[in-house]
């Protein structure tokens, strides 16, 4: 792994700017596609363009576009023709990523390149991208090895060198029959050492026990959760017929966590698209204002509570505003952020909820017995009124308790409309809890209070 730093990337511009092609030429053989890539992700579009036409190696070029940025490449992407994108870029990658590297292009360019196809390419290519987006189908990819059962050993080997050829790495080799269901899996070991002789049948060698395989229009999140589940590095992809369809490696799946780590950690940041930090001030805006209004429209509604509260004979009660807020929003958010792990990792599901609402609700009300407790030693010895230190701790404890059954429901509840449960531990969560926190807060104080 080389580390791509602040020097290197200046050394790397002198060397564009000083067209030293030789050098520049020395620097990317040392290095990993996914270095290069990353090295050109801090480029501009010009500098990008010059550098990868130096890769002479057609599959290496290849595989670095498919490690850029979205938007790095799409923007190299443009400076290619479609005679490029063919025979330098398709032609050297594996089928899902050449989905994902047409599908972004324009939709008119997009079509002029299938249309340069060959008949095969083109039907396997409409038919890897006509796959919904979150979707297994959306992932897999169709190069794989695989042998009929009936087939002889020798056979076997012979079908599977050929097929080889299109892969690059051979995770597993699937066993499937005439009408191309899989039926298991051939492991090599058995097919080198457990066969009595080259006659013998793949039916005799293949195991059907421990395959494990998902339907094309499968969620994403199912491949995640078998995949990590059973430990596998590739996952066959078949349709409702139980016909092999594809595959999906441990590559793709991890990008998928990666991307979908990044997406939940914006909607909790309250950021409503998916931004990098080189887009432009109208992007970035219109993924963050959103939440930002709806923020103030939180805080508008607590200015107007505490207007319709009348408190001006308690101005105290103003001191434990913030505070009141703060524990709400902070218990919310915790409470929240627990129920969409557990969502996300399938341990929450409709048989345990109750059980979990239960469990939520002791931590809760220890939580705000401790917390209530501190608040009301703390505030008598600050030496405020005792009517007052008896408010606040009372509400402090029923704005715990409150936020805590709330940030529990709110993410159970989204999930159940299909909506992203992360969105339950952003603004959304401390806007709300915001708003009721001080309701309940003021309806105790001028109930308690002289």
């Amino acid at each position: 792994m080389s580390e791509i730093n602040k020097e290197y990337l200046d050394a790397l511009r002198g060397d564009v700017e000083q067209k030293h092609d030789d050098a520049l030429v020395e620097r990317f053989d040392a290095l990993h596609p996914a270095d290069i890539a990353e090295a050109f992700d801090a480029l501009n579009a010009e500098e990008v363009s010059y550098c990868f036409k130096l890769l002479d190696d057609k599959e290496r070029a290849a595989n670095v576009l498919v490690e850029l940025d979205e938007d790095v490449r799409e923007a190299l992407m443009e400076r290619l023709t479609n005679r490029e994108i063919i025979e330098e870029v398709l032609a050297y990658i594996d089928s899902d990523d050449a989905a994902d590297v047409v599908s972004e292009l324009p939709e008119s360019r997009a079509e002029e390149v299938i249309a340069q196809l060959n008949a095969e390419e083109q039907e396997e290519l409409i038919s890897l991208m006509s796959y919904p987006e979150g979707t297994a189908g959306a992932l897999m990819a169709t190069e794989l090895v695989a042998v009929q059962v009936d087939w002889s050993v020798a056979q076997s080997v012979r079908e599977m060198r050929q097929q080889a050829e299109d892969v690059d790495r051979v995770h597993s080799i699937y066993a499937i029959n005439e009408a191309g269901q899989l039926k298991g899996l051939l492991s090599t070991r058995r097919l080198l050492f457990a066969s009595s002789s080259a006659r013998s049948t793949i039916a005799d060698l293949y195991d059907d026990e421990d395959t494990h395989a998902v339907r094309v229009d499968a969620p994403d999140e199912e491949v995640v959760q078998i995949m990590k589940k059973y430990d596998l590095v590739a996952l066959p992809v078949v349709d409702e017929h139980q016909r092999l369809l594809g595959r999906i490696t441990i590559d793709d799946v991890v990008d998928l966590m990666e991307e979908e780590a990044e997406k939940d950690y914006q909607l909790a940041s309250g950021i409503s698209e998916d931004v990098e930090s080189s887009d432009g001030v109208w992007a970035q805006t219109r993924a963050r204002l959103p939440w930002l209004l709806i923020g103030l429209g939180g805080g508008l509604a607590g200015a107007y509570i505490i207007g319709a509260f009348r408190i001006e004979s308690f101005p105290n009660l103003m001191l434990f505003v913030p505070l009141i807020a703060a524990m709400g929003g902070n218990v919310g958010v915790q409470s929240a952020a627990i129920v969409v792990q557990g969502l996300a990792n399938q341990s929450i599901s409709e048989d345990n909820i109750g059980h979990r609402l239960v469990k939520e609700l002791s931590v809760a009300l220890v939580n705000a017995a401790i917390c209530a407790a501190v608040i009301m030693f703390a505030s008598i010895a600050l030496q405020y009124d005792s009517s007052l230190s008896l408010t606040v701790s009372l509400a402090l404890f029923a704005v715990i308790v409150f936020a805590a059954l709330f940030g529990t429901f709110i993410p159970l509840l989204l999930n159940r409309v299909n909506i992203d449960p992360a969105l339950a531990t952003g603004p959304f969560i401390t806007t709300a809890n915001d708003i009721i926190g001080l309701i309940i807060y003021f309806s105790i104080g001028l109930a308690l209070l002289p």
